[in-house]
């Protein structure tokens, strides 16, 4: 599932090429994603300058004067482009059209769990946007912030973090990273942690973030970032998917178990 790093990644790659440019048409074949496409999409967006791309959280805001198209990549989506009169293959479910000339930006997704929604005013007014915590790359995200979320909760740390109600976009993968590199257990209640400790964690979580994302996030399966390239994190990563290799720090075969159906690997020697 793309993670913050990889939708920072699309829209990276995407805005550049569609910055000022004019929405000449919006050809959808399958109106049916996690929920339907609203009428609007295809109503408004026409003939609309794209004046500004930009992400909170998981989600990509293609903002225009008449509103702004909410894109979320779901589980398997990616937006790339294609030339002009270029076939739809199956699971192309939309493309944006910019003039006969240009290239044309297509949306894919197998498993149609992605969305496309439209919000007019300030588009973290929506329904999806408006109970989101703050960004993880900001000064908002910090250890006073953290320690005060954390205090009296018993929830495992690792599920408190993938909140996004806590923090947006601390998926699954950069949650193992980091608290492999903070060596916080990721079972231990998030209550319990001192603030110390989250200090360090908040340090670690930037950190692996960014890292991603210039690396062009971590491509697992479906993942191709906008500018049609595979992200090259997976090279880094120290957990995550290494479940019984050794730990690259003590050699100890890491541990893998499940928390909220999600894969969790750990070395019991280096986080306590």
């Amino acid at each position: 599932m793309p993670e913050l790093p990889e939708v920072e990644t699309t829209k990276n790659g995407i805005a550049p090429h569609i910055l000022n440019k004019t929405i000449s048409a919006i050809e959808i074949r399958q109106p049916q994603l996690r929920w339907p496409i609203p009428a609007e999409v295809s109503e408004k967006l026409p003939n609309q300058t794209v004046r500004d791309v930009t992400r909170r959280g998981k989600y990509i805001g293609v903002h225009t004067d008449a509103g702004t198209l909410i894109i979320h990549l779901g589980m398997s989506g990616s937006l790339y482009f294609v030339e002009p009169n270029t076939p739809p293959l199956f699971h192309d479910h939309v493309d944006i059209h910019f003039g006969a000339q240009s290239p044309v930006l297509r949306y894919t997704d197998p498993r149609r769990f992605g969305a496309m929604m439209w919000q007019e005013g300030n588009w973290t007014d929506h329904e999806l946007l408006n109970h989101l915590g703050p960004e993880p790359l900001t000064q908002a995200f910090n250890v006073d912030y953290l320690y005060a979320k954390t205090r009296g909760r018993k929830q495992a740390i690792k599920q408190f973090i993938m909140d996004s109600k806590v923090v947006v976009g601390v998926g699954n993968i950069y949650a193992n990273e980091a608290l492999f590199m903070a060596g916080i257990r990721p079972t231990r209640a998030a209550g319990n942690i001192s603030k110390a400790r989250l200090a360090v964690f908040v340090e670690k979580i930037k950190l692996v973030l960014a890292a991603a994302i210039e690396q062009g996030g971590t491509t697992l399966r479906d993942f191709i970032g906008g500018d049609g390239k595979p992200g090259y994190f997976k090279q880094e990563l120290k957990v995550y998917g290494r479940a019984e290799q050794p730990c690259r720090v003590c050699q100890t075969p890491l541990k893998e178990i499940r928390q909220g159906q999600r894969s969790t690997v750990y070395c019991v020697q280096c986080q306590k």
